[in-house]
């Protein structure tokens, strides 16, 4: 893909080092509306001395602007922050960790991902049906009904499936299709593809949308059930390992990117 250079542009400006900085949301899971924002996600490298000093720390940053008629969400956590959420059932950094949509990367990512491959449990699923659940509350909030989060609804429920069969993230709804072959799925990203942000659906849809909602829901008890994925992450000596060496190798950088 090629990327908007306000992404780079954006990341050059960043006050800190970046481990990565990959992008999510639409682009991510495969249904980009022409009026999409542009979701970059990133962690970064807190030096020593603001780590071990009195100043209040920069875990998470966050910074919402247009440029150029790109609108873009850029968050960044700092490596701690990032590590302990990756120890936890959080679906979204291991996301953000995995995308295929790289801007920057670096050999420590590369490591990141070996390592983040011990941090998958089976209770992920947990984090993937709490995500589904909120989406079709949402979906029912509006009348006539978005496709949004309807598709949201259906790439966390396959993600989440796809992750108890298999170990493996795939946020992409399009990729996980040819697995789950979904007839109501093309026609849902097309309409998403080629509309908008705002794009409706037939109220009189919801009665088969609900039915698919509760089979895959199901789909995704049951796989976690069945999974061989661990009950806990055995990736905390390696993590602590590399939070070390970034943090330490951080100093000798300055902070920043070079």
């Amino acid at each position: 893909m090629n990327f908007p250079p306000q992404l780079q542009a954006a990341i050059d400006r960043h006050p800190y080092s970046l481990l990565f900085a990959t992008v999510s949301g639409a682009h991510l899971y495969g249904f980009p509306s022409p009026d999409s924002d542009w979701d970059l996600r990133g962690v970064h490298i807190l030096p020593v001395e603001k780590v071990i000093g009195l100043e209040q720390l920069e875990e998470t940053i966050e910074v919402a602007e247009m440029r150029q008629e790109i609108e873009l969400d850029l968050v960044t956590h700092d490596i701690k922050k990032f590590f302990l959420l990756m120890l936890k059932r959080n679906g979204y950094v291991l996301e953000q960790l995995f995308s295929p949509l790289i801007v920057q990367g670096s050999p420590e990512h590369d490591e990141l991902k070996f390592i983040a491959r011990d941090c998958i449990t089976r209770h992920h699923s947990h984090h993937y049906l709490g995500f589904a659940d909120t989406q079709w509350k949402l979906f029912l909030k509006e009348e006539p009904p978005r496709v949004k989060p309807l598709l949201y609804l259906f790439r966390v429920l396959l993600t989440g499936i796809h992750l108890m069969r298999t170990g493996t993230i795939e946020a992409n709804l399009v990729t996980l299709n040819l697995e789950f072959k979904l007839p109501y799925i093309p026609e849902l990203v097309e309409r998403k593809l080629n509309g908008g942000e705002r794009q409706r659906l037939n109220a009189a849809d919801i009665s088969f949308y609900q039915s698919e909602y509760e089979r895959l829901r199901t789909e995704l008890v049951n796989e976690s059930s069945l999974s061989k994925l661990p009950e806990e992450p055995i990736a905390r000596p390696a993590l602590n390992d590399l939070l070390k060496r970034l943090r330490i190798g951080s100093n000798h950088h300055g902070g920043r990117s070079q």
